[in-house]
């Protein structure tokens, strides 16, 4: 007697849960963007623009050795595992910063934090566009990365509430509460099925693939792809696939791009309260101006990704960086306010919002054995961006120069994203999987099976 099929689950509970996990990530990064005016004024501390940047970078520096220690150790032992150790480890970040007594105190937790926060956001990408739709994945992926800017609205909104009256050591106490996702993580947040299959683990991928109606035709495809490379003496898994000829290029000229994007959105997020404060804005005026920009990057990320499963990411992105371009030399001169506020959303569009449509790209570059390695790669070499964007704000705002060449500095790393993404080959790893599943490989979603059908 048949045994009864598994109850169907929908990627969507993949989504929402990577989701969760990545407005805690914005709510954190955003939040010191908020905080950076108390803590200019923080009694005792004495603290420069100069010194606040420095601890802006340092949070981006340990983002950076998370993003690159994660993106690898994900495809060894799982994406799951990675992302509820990240939230752990950041949530924790949060209460430590709450406690901070001085600049280094602060500046050594937020790099404990940052590398917490760098351990989530490659899984959460890879785990999303494995479990979306083949012909949604961009979709699917901007939804969940849209987790940032949402993480980024409630910081603006709590630091508009509670800044004024409770100081912002609260701010980061209200962080380390993203660890009551953790429990709903164990329960509903299943493991990659390619990571599965990576690890020898071939009946718990075929359960995998079954309840979550995955196309596991593709994943034999790609496991033929590995399997063919390896044979032939390359190298077929993790970092060391991604510095082989065929890979190696396009994700040279990946980072190029996501230090572009992470050099403005990093460098706006932490100085545009401050820069609006030295316009004559007041201080629960200018952290409108914070919300207005996430809200931006909302629109970039949904609108964009809706655009980019249609028309492709690279006719998506030029165009994108273009209008973070344009809406940059706007902030640079006297305008209306209303002009002013579509510009401030202009600008998250084209650098948040583009950095998650980035991030989408290189994940459906990239095959499933090294897409996590891809991902971490490009947005940990790309946070070499962002820790200069934070400290090139603090160094012009420190200087004797005028406002507007912030909003000049912002705008050049715009247009050269959009050159570069010009450069960019157009295939990606579909391409490639459906080549060889044409006539080698015979799709079987019900079985499950992982067995290889060659032709002939």
């Amino acid at each position: 007697m048949d045994s009864p099929a598994p109850r169907q689950k929908s990627g969507l509970v993949v989504v929402m849960l990577c989701f969760l996990t990545i407005v805690a990530d914005g709510y954190d990064l955003i939040v010191y963007g908020a905080t950076v005016p108390s803590l200019l004024d923080e009694p005792g501390w004495e603290m420069t623009a100069s010194t606040a940047g420095l601890i802006g970078s340092w949070t981006l520096f340990g983002l950076m050795v998370g993003f690159l220690l994660a993106g690898p150790l994900a495809d060894r032992v799982g994406r799951r595992k990675v992302m509820m150790a990240g939230v752990v480890w950041f949530s924790a970040g949060c209460a430590i910063c709450a406690l901070a007594t001085s600049p280094e105190f602060l500046g050594a937790a937020r790099f404990f934090t940052g590398i917490g926060l760098g351990g989530v956001v490659p899984s959460a990408v890879a785990l999303t566009m494995e479990f979306a739709p083949r012909n949604r994945r961009q979709i699917y992926n901007g939804m969940m990365l849209t987790g940032y800017s949402f993480g980024g609205i409630i910081a603006a909104l709590v630091a508009i509430a509670l800044l004024p009256d409770h100081g912002w050591r609260v701010l980061y106490a209200v962080g380390a509460l993203c660890v009551i996702v953790v429990p709903a993580m164990y329960f509903w947040l299943p493991e990659s099925v390619n990571s599965l299959v990576a690890r020898g683990k071939d009946d718990e991928a075929a359960e995998v693939a079954r309840a979550y109606d995955l196309d596991i035709g593709a994943v034999r495809a790609e496991q033929l792809i590995q399997r063919t490379a390896t044979a032939n003496g390359e190298k077929a898994s993790g970092f060391r696939m991604l510095l082989t000829r065929k890979y190696l290029p396009s994700l040279l000229l990946f980072v190029v791009v996501c230090i572009c994007a992470q050099l403005i959105g990093y460098g706006l997020s932490t100085w545009l309260p401050v820069l609006m404060r030295e316009a004559g804005y007041p201080l629960g005026s200018s952290l409108q101006f914070l919300l207005v920009l996430q809200v931006g990057a909302v629109i970039g990320m949904i609108g964009g990704s809706m655009l980019a499963d249609r028309y492709g990411s690279r006719r998506v992105l030029v165009p994108f960086f273009l209008i973070g371009a344009i809406s940059l030399l706007v902030l640079s001169r006297k305008v209306d306010t209303a002009v002013l506020m579509v510009a401030v959303a202009g600008a998250g569009l084209g650098s948040i919002g583009s950095s998650s449509l980035a991030y989408g790209y290189v994940a459906a570059k990239y095959p499933a054995s090294c897409r996590g390695s891809a991902v971490g790669a490009s947005m940990g070499l790309g946070r070499i961006g962002s820790i200069l964007g934070p400290s090139i704000g603090g160094w012009i705002v420190g200087s004797s120069l005028a406002t507007h060449w912030n909003f000049y500095a912002f705008a050049v790393p715009a247009v050269i994203a959009a050159v570069i993404v010009i450069l960019m080959p157009a295939s990606t790893v579909d391409d490639e999987v459906a080549e060889v599943r044409a006539p080698e490989v015979e799709p079987d979603r019900k079985s499950g099976g992982l067995v290889v059908e060659q032709a002939g």
